[in-house]
């Protein structure tokens, strides 16, 4: 099949897919008589399985270690383990990441009933004193952040 079909077959831009070919993901395939790319079902699987694994937010380099994993059956798979478990870490972290974004955005938006004019609204005069260096509503907890500070030019 061309790039196109191959495209199509997993749901994946050709220019990805090219992408995975010049960083060695994907292996480059045969090219037929008029110079197309002719990919074959191995490319269709390995695409399949790099599209699963960026489905899973995994890093590329560590799709690379996956792949070579499974291009080394006997190896012991405490590599793959490992994999999982630090992906897993990075996913938590950014899950506490976003449980904080919430609880800020809830105390920023706590800050403005309804019906006000956008004058005296107090979500916007929170962003504003945040601009100028000054502690917001969603930012309590936190140390106020420094206040910029004019580019001095060099002699």
């Amino acid at each position: 099949m061309r790039i196109g079909e191959l495209g199509r077959a997993t749901g994946v831009d050709v220019e990805t897919i090219r992408y995975y070919e010049k960083a060695g993901l994907l292996p480059a395939p045969a090219r037929s008589g008029n110079g197309y790319r002719a990919y074959g079902p191995p490319h269709l699987e390995r695409l399949a399985f790099i599209r699963h694994c960026r489905a899973l937010d995994m890093p590329l380099a560590d799709i690379r270690r996956l792949l070579d994993s499974i291009a080394d059956p006997a190896a012991d798979c405490g590599d793959v383990n490992e994999l999982i478990d630090a992906q897993l870490a990075r996913v938590r972290a950014r899950l506490d990441s976003m449980r904080a974004l919430e609880r800020q955005l809830l105390a920023l938006r706590a800050r403005c009933g309804e019906g006000h004019r956008a004058g005296e609204c107090g979500i916007l005069h929170e962003l504003i004193a945040a601009a100028h260096g000054e502690a917001c509503a969603c930012h309590r907890d936190a140390a106020p952040a420094p206040a910029p500070q004019p580019q001095r030019r060099q002699p």
